[in-house]
């Protein structure tokens, strides 16, 4: 048979195939189709079952052994359960406080977060420096809440327009994409300034006399109980209701103006001119007229996040601001003694012991003040009160070990167990030094503590700061809850 002979007899095969193998397909068809709709397949106990409702039933493919899911841990252990064991905290510090180096007056106190103590050595009663900002932030928070907002306002008072100060310590002069605002939904004076314009305009008006107003708060500008230097070295600025910049010639930097609410008004009556308005003559200092005509405002960052940024970075300026603030809120006048009257009457009443307490500002600048241990103690532990959370921002404001603030740089000398574990409030005075915050155990636990030493010397001031760090660290590296 001829290779043609064999190839005609297989088209022949496959033209006889043909209509046999479609038949074949097409009842095949039929039948899923009619089984699918009949659901023969559950019935006759042949179809596999589906694993969006049966996913039990499914078994795995062949020759994959997958083992059984383990129980799903917490995402995070209880920190506020269980107490602490005093004598674990005294073997974790052991001689840490006792150097000599630190002077004769060192007091260290360590509680659980509900504030019940478990180590104290050293005084009772401590030059609190900086760490007097926890009591300020937490009064600020308790007496106005979390939420609320300084508005800077613009308002017509007679034959001129007014500035009016609100006392809102973050007010910068422009937020621009270049510069971090110190603290996130701030407000600006070139904002302000532009709606102004938009106002004047709507009024048929390009020329005004420009006023300022800083009545809101009273009193000095400088507390009589800070050095005499201060003003004059550019450590703080005076206080004032009225600032941008924090009261310095400019965003970061180290210089005060020698008048925050004239250099305020100043550059206010730049950025209208910027806005087509005419600014007759230079600003003066004026007090609004009881009955105005509103014509802008602008709302500063929630207080929470001025909070935060205060014990941050220990600011002293926002710190004074406000414990004055504090001072409005309880009835009394905004100055350096009624808010430091106030903070204390917030905290009296939040259940910190503030028996023997002397409170000379807000920042902790005084050498004047005094604190007892436990008023700081407590102070914490009301902030992490889960009773409480409208203070809860007071400690998550912070600084952490090695990471952010005033802790950026420190716990780098033998104290690296606090790194990321230690959240604390620095205090710095020449001959101060203190740190106080939580810090949380490597079990776990979590402990409020303070280190105080206020009687340094200057050589010694290094040295004294990393014990201080070391002390802190020594409570992360410590399983100290109580078995």
């Amino acid at each position: 048979m001829t290779e043609g002979d064999r190839s005609r007899g297989r088209s022949r095969v496959t033209r006889a195939l043909t209509p046999l193998g479609v038949g074949l397909v097409v009842l095949l068809l039929a039948f899923a189709a009619v089984a699918h709709v009949l659901d023969l397949g559950q019935r006759w106990g042949i179809a596999a079952p589906d694993p969006r409702t049966d996913p039990a039933a499914v078994a795995p493919p062949e020759g994959l052994d997958l083992p059984s899911p383990a129980a799903a841990r917490p995402v995070a252990e209880d920190l506020t359960g269980g107490r602490l064991d005093p004598a674990a905290v005294r073997r974790a510090l052991a001689a840490l406080p006792s150097a000599g180096r630190l002077g004769r007056r060192v007091s260290v106190s360590v509680a659980g977060p509900d504030g019940r103590p478990v180590y104290a050595e050293g005084p009772r009663k401590v030059i609190p420096a900086s760490t007097l900002k926890i009591l300020t932030g937490l009064a600020a928070l308790e007496a106005l809440g979390p939420e609320h907002r300084f508005t800077t306002s613009v308002v017509r008072s007679g034959p001129r327009i007014v500035l009016v100060g609100g006392g809102d310590p973050m007010l910068v002069t422009r937020i621009s994409p270049d510069d971090e605002p110190p603290v996130a939904g701030g407000a600006d004076l070139t904002t302000l300034a532009r709606q102004t314009a938009e106002a004047l305009k709507a009024r048929d008006r390009t020329r005004v006399r420009l006023g300022y107003d800083v009545t809101l708060f009273s009193g000095p500008a400088a507390n009589p109980d800070w050095e005499p230097d201060y003003l004059p070295d550019d450590v703080v600025s005076p206080i004032t209701a009225l600032w941008v910049d924090q009261g310095r010639e400019g965003p970061g930097v180290v210089e005060r103006v020698p008048d925050p609410a004239a250099a305020a008004a100043a550059d206010f009556a730049g950025l209208l001119r910027r806005q087509g308005i005419r600014v007759l003559g230079a600003p003066a200092q004026t007090a609004a007229r009881t009955s105005t005509e509103p014509l802008a405002s602008v709302s500063g960052a929630e207080l929470v996040e001025v909070v935060q940024h205060v014990v941050e970075v220990s600011d002293n300026e926002g710190a004074e601001v406000l414990a004055r603030h504090v001072g409005l809120a309880e009835g009394r006048p905004g100055s350096f003694a009624g808010g430091a009257r106030a903070v204390r009457a917030v905290l009296q009443r939040l259940g910190v012991p503030m028996r023997g307490a002397v409170i000379e500002d807000g920042s902790g600048l005084s050498r004047g003040n005094r604190l007892p241990t436990r008023a700081i103690i407590d102070a914490l532990a009301t902030a992490l009160d889960p009773g409480r959370p409208t203070l809860r921002g007071l400690v998550e404001g912070l600084p952490v070990a090695g990471f952010n603030g005033s802790l950026a740089y420190r716990f780098l000398q033998r104290s690296d167990a606090g790194l990321g574990r230690v959240r604390a409030k620095t205090g710095t005075l020449t001959g101060v030094h203190g740190l106080a915050g939580v810090v949380a155990g490597r079990d776990g636990s979590v402990m409020t503590f303070l280190a105080v030493a206020d009687r340094v010397k200057v050589q010694h001031t290094t040295f004294t700061r990393t014990r201080l760090d070391e002390i802190a660290a020594a409570l992360a590296g410590c399983a100290c809850r109580r078995r």
